[in-house]
């Protein structure tokens, strides 16, 4: 099984082919718009309500364009890679563009990981670390929790 990461991966190197990026930035964009993306969706998840937030999205009941996932997604990404790099702002306005696009296409993704017939935070956890082990859910869940209690 893909872990959510390597399918961020995949949405954001199919968005970008779309673009002409500067193949010295390339590289940069593709890995910060993918680090966006997952950093936005576990900082979501690891708030109150966040599990819910996070679910609906990736199961394609809630819009992408008006999910607080997107919205973190765009600023990470504006903040920690497009203030950065040397492109002119129309190109970096069409790079943020791009953010909903790949957040959209996650619609649908998550599924039941864990074999009980219905998708819930265990499924979640097991996406966003690509592991479906007691232990791997385990510590993915205290590193969830223990964002959301600051430990």
């Amino acid at each position: 099984m893909a872990s959510l990461s390597d399918m961020i991966l995949q949405q954001v190197k199919a968005a970008t082919t779309k673009v002409e990026i500067p193949s010295d930035i390339k590289d940069t964009v593709v890995s910060g718009l993918s680090s966006s993306v997952l950093g936005s969706l576990t900082q979501t998840a690891s708030k109150a309500g966040g599990i819910d937030i996070v679910k609906n999205l990736l199961t394609g009941k809630a819009d992408a364009a008006t999910s607080p996932v997107t919205s973190l997604a765009t600023k990470l990404f504006t903040n920690n890679v497009l203030s950065g790099l040397k492109a002119d702002t129309g190109l970096k306005s069409t790079l943020t563009g791009l953010v909903p696009t790949v957040v959209g296409k996650l619609g649908g993704l998550l599924k039941d990981q864990d074999g009980d017939g219905d998708v819930d935070v265990n499924d979640i956890i097991i996406a966003l670390t690509g592991k479906n082990s007691s232990a791997s859910v385990l510590g993915a869940a205290k590193g969830l929790l223990g964002g959301l209690f600051k430990k």
